[in-house]
Order: structure tokens, then sequence, then C-alpha cells
């Protein structure tokens, strides 16, 4: 059993969520039982797994995508976004959220991790959200075309990955990276003359503006391409703290 002021500061420390002007509160969202037994992780806070939060007597969930975001200003408790919020207060479950610190972290961030799986070395940071980094740029151990980066990635990912490319068979060597819904920072994969650009979301106009500004462009889903940071996070709490921790996985295809 562990308080959730060790959880949090222990999070304060590892994420360093201060350190980001994010469009979200990072850090505890909804105040729940002081003492913590069992934590569940989700890369988002929905309905169903909030659900499965409860049905499985977490004290705690631990997200990537909480609930509160300033683009949809201040919201009343009612309807489906009530039926997000509250189960957590009557059942007195801490909600914990972190998006951008998830996102660039060096270590364990979504960025670091895909650019592993997929054997990008040389890390550095990517990408400039008000001045700190969402992302990870590198370079490949092994060039592969873009066609075989497009499998590799999809293999990786378990989701089909669109690809946007000025040749198919071209051979890549530098990547960047920004997972999620960071569709239009291909530009900046083109200035820092990076061969390709990956991310989770792809809409019209990246398709075709990338592709003729010579940026292979890969887009993996919002949701699979940010699977992976808070496992790792998971997996970083369960060796800190002596804590039972599980994850709920998601049907998302978007």
């Amino acid at each position: 059993m562990i308080t959730q002021q060790q959880l949090n500061d222990f999070y304060d420390i590892l994420l360093n969520p201060q350190s980001y002007a994010d469009y979200c509160p990072n850090g505890l969202q909804i105040e729940g039982t002081a003492q913590i037994e069992r934590i569940a992780f989700a890369v988002s806070a929905t309905r169903d797994s909030i659900r499965q939060a409860v049905d499985n007597r977490a004290d705690a969930l631990v997200v990537h995508h909480g609930l509160f975001w300033s683009f949809h200003g201040a919201r009343p408790l009612t309807g489906a976004f009530a039926q997000r919020v509250l189960p957590l207060v009557r059942h007195n479950i801490n909600l914990f959220g972190y998006h951008l610190p998830l996102d660039g972290h060096a270590e364990i961030g979504n960025a670091a991790i895909l650019g592993r799986l997929i054997g990008c070395g040389q890390q550095q940071p990517f990408g400039d959200y008000k001045g700190s980094a969402t992302g990870i740029k590198g370079m490949l151990a092994s060039p592969l075309t873009a066609s075989q980066l497009q499998a590799k990635l999809a293999a990786v990912l378990g989701h089909a990955v669109i690809l946007a490319t000025p040749d198919s068979n071209a051979l890549i060597r530098s990547v960047g990276i920004i997972t999620g819904g960071a569709n239009s920072e291909w530009r900046l994969a083109a200035k820092e003359g990076l061969d390709a650009y990956i991310t989770g979301e792809i809409s019209e106009h990246d398709w075709h503006e990338s592709q003729e500004n010579g940026v292979h462009m890969f887009a993996g889903g919002h949701h699979a391409t940010e699977q992976f940071g808070i496992q790792a996070l998971m997996k970083k709490t369960r060796e800190q703290f002596d804590v039972d921790c599980f994850f709920i996985d998601s049907d998302n295809p978007a």
C-alpha cells in the first residue's frame, strides 16, 4: 500500500509535468482515497476504462488522456461526461493524467519507445510545443525503404499505417516522431532535413503537402502510437512501489 501523495510525488519527479505548458492539467485530476493498493493504467479515461477500473477495484486510474482539456472549456457534469466523472467520485478512485510529459519523455515517452522499437537510435529531442520537446528524432540502425518502414510500423503498432510518400522505394535513414495528433509537424521534419516523419493522425492536406515537400509521412493511429508510454509508466510504478498494477486495453481504430 502507498499513499496518494507518494504516487503524486513519484510522478512529479519522474515526469516533471511543471515544465510543460500543456492544454490540460497534468497530475491529480480527481482526488480519491488517500491509501492506494491497486492501480489501473489506460491510454484514455473513457467510460469503458473507468468502468473496468471500478469493476477491478482500483484505487487509482493513471492515463495519458485525462478528462479535462482547455479546448472544452467549462463543462456541466451531465450526460456522457458525467458518466465518466461520477463513477470515479462515487468509488473514491484517484485519476492521474499525464499528457505531453508522457509524449516527450526521453526514456519512457511514447515517441522514444516507438523509436526504439523500430530501430531508431541516436535519439534527440524533437518538436517544440511552447518551449518543450514533444517527441524524438534519430537515425535508423539500418536504412529502410518507405514501404518497408510502413510494414515494420504496422507490425509494431498492430495497426494499419497510412503512408504519404514521394517514392515508396526511397531509402529512409533519419526520422522524426511525435505521436498522436501532431499532423502538421511534418513541416518541422522537413525544416530539419529529416527523411521521414511518424505520427498518429494525418489530414487530407497533409497527405498531399508532406510528400510534395519530400517528406515520407507515416500515420499509425492516435491510440496505437500512444500505447507505449503509459505501459512503461506502469512498469516504473510497479518497480518503485509494492502495489498491484494492471493495464486496461482499448479497442480504438482512430
